[in-house]
């Protein structure tokens, strides 16, 4: 008989998996901070965790310290004793990675007031036209930079110029994470939030290059019309979903953004898209407008 087959077996495989994924994802001494953690959330004194899990005293002292690495079984057991599962570990954020997402806003705590959605949604779509009119400057700069090789302003200007354009990106893209959290839309936070990353490398890349060996900015240009093009479609998708709770500007916006990224994707004709983005970004900025007039009126009538 082949135990690898049997159920149970695949069920104890399973398992080590998981363990071994939360030993990877949370080491010393982070581990022993959760589990000191978890006792004293359940009120436990150490001794009495002993009682319930029958490993030393001195054991626990050690582990709760960081100063030993458990053995997967030894965990195992303790998380039990805690009435703890090892998924709901394995899928804790640290600090870093929680405090980013909670700067994106792709993390919302529900406890938080509609004031504070409003605020944010307002800071959006007053970024999106800060973003559009940076984007004019940005467009004369860049043109000269990478077809005459020439910079039209100095490099500190460069600079400051690249990194407002970034940030008004940033507070805009933020909008349609909040729209996506307002509406259940994951599709539009996941999407927004990966332009958010990328816009952030690629702007990245602009400053640092100043300094570096450039690419080649044809290969550079067409990895971004890729790229921004693949995440764009579904970005329209998500948007075009917002339809029956904005109506025709989603639906229009939708639209407006399948065509405008699906030229994009093509390279050939990404010149087209950077043309249509021009209405698309402003039919972005309305919707985000509208968005933040319709969790205004539902507060008014709450």
């Amino acid at each position: 008989m082949n135990t690898a087959s049997h159920p149970s077996n695949n069920h104890h495989i399973l398992d080590n998996e998981r363990l071994l994924s939360t030993l990877f994802i949370m080491k010393q001494p982070a581990l022993g901070q959760k589990i000191s953690e978890l006792r004293k959330r359940k009120g436990f004194t150490q001794e009495e965790l002993v009682d319930k899990c029958n490993i030393s005293v001195r054991t626990i002292q050690r582990i709760e310290a960081g100063e030993v690495t458990p053995r997967s079984y030894t965990i195992k057991t303790i998380l039990s004793a805690l009435d703890y599962d090892l998924e709901s570990i394995a899928q804790e954020d640290s600090p870093l990675t929680s405090g980013f997402k909670k700067l994106i806003l792709l993390e919302i705590d529900d406890s938080k007031k509609a004031s504070f959605l409003i605020n944010h949604l307002r800071i959006a779509w007053i970024s999106g036209i800060v973003y559009f009119l940076l984007g004019f400057a940005e467009l004369y700069i860049e043109y000269y930079r990478y077809n005459d090789d020439q910079l039209v302003v100095t490099e500190s200007m460069y600079i400051v110029i690249k990194l407002l354009t970034l940030l008004s990106l940033v507070l805009f893209t933020r909008g349609f994470v909040v729209t996506g959290k307002i509406l259940n839309n994951y599709l539009l936070r996941i999407t927004a939030f990966i332009f958010i990353c990328i816009g952030v490398l690629f702007y990245l890349y602009d400053i640092v290059s100043l300094y570096t060996m450039r690419l080649d900015y044809q290969f550079i240009l067409g990895a971004e019309a890729i790229t921004y093009g693949v995440i764009g479609i579904l970005f329209g998708i998500a948007v075009l979903r917002l339809k029956d709770s904005l109506g025709t500007i989603s639906l229009v916006t939708g639209v407006f953004e399948l065509i405008t990224y699906g030229f994009m994707v093509t390279v050939l004709l990404s010149i087209v898209g950077m043309f249509m983005l021009t209405p698309t970004i402003i039919l972005e900025i309305i919707l985000l407008y509208k968005v933040t007039e319709m969790v205004k009126e539902k507060v008014r009538n709450f």
